[in-house]
């Protein structure tokens, strides 16, 4: 299909649906490619989900942007509008404006950016263009710190 085999992390619960793909255990995000599950990442994140990891599971989404800010490239895909992540979910009683704040300031601390897609099917594009993205500029991304 694009010259590389997409990996799907076995725990992830709502997986899209791409050709040729294959399960594996990542050990961080959601979306990699076969070989470089250590270079390349893509993190799927609900608007709920999103609140959730901002809320009750703060801790282990800081560590997992942590990891990801190790790879020559990764990424976090809202499957939302902006607008839209500013209608908190019914779950949650966090404040939108600082749920957004805390995304953007860890995107700049962590050097991983998140890209509101606008909703699923469109955050499953997004998320296939910047693997393919990652493979065809994989050579001149590892050579910019070696």
């Amino acid at each position: 299909m694009n010259g590389f085999t997409i990996a799907i992390d076995t725990r992830e619960q709502r997986p899209y649906e791409y050709p040729g793909a294959e399960v594996h255990t990542l050990s961080t995000g959601d979306y990699s490619i076969v070989g470089l599950e250590d270079r390349v990442a893509v993190e799927r994140k609900s608007k709920a989900d999103a609140y959730s990891s901002l809320g009750q599971g703060r801790a282990r989404f800081r560590r997992e942007l942590e990891r990801l800010a190790l790879f020559d490239y990764a990424a976090i895909v809202v499957e939302d509008t902006v607008q839209g992540f500013l209608n908190r979910p019914p779950h949650s009683k966090m404040n939108p404006r600082s749920a957004l704040g805390t995304l953007l300031a860890w995107s700049v601390r962590y050097r991983v950016p998140v890209i509101f897609a606008g909703d699923r099917a469109h955050s499953q594009a997004l998320t296939l263009k910047l693997l393919q993205m990652y493979w065809k500029y994989r050579g001149e991304i590892s050579d910019v710190d070696g």
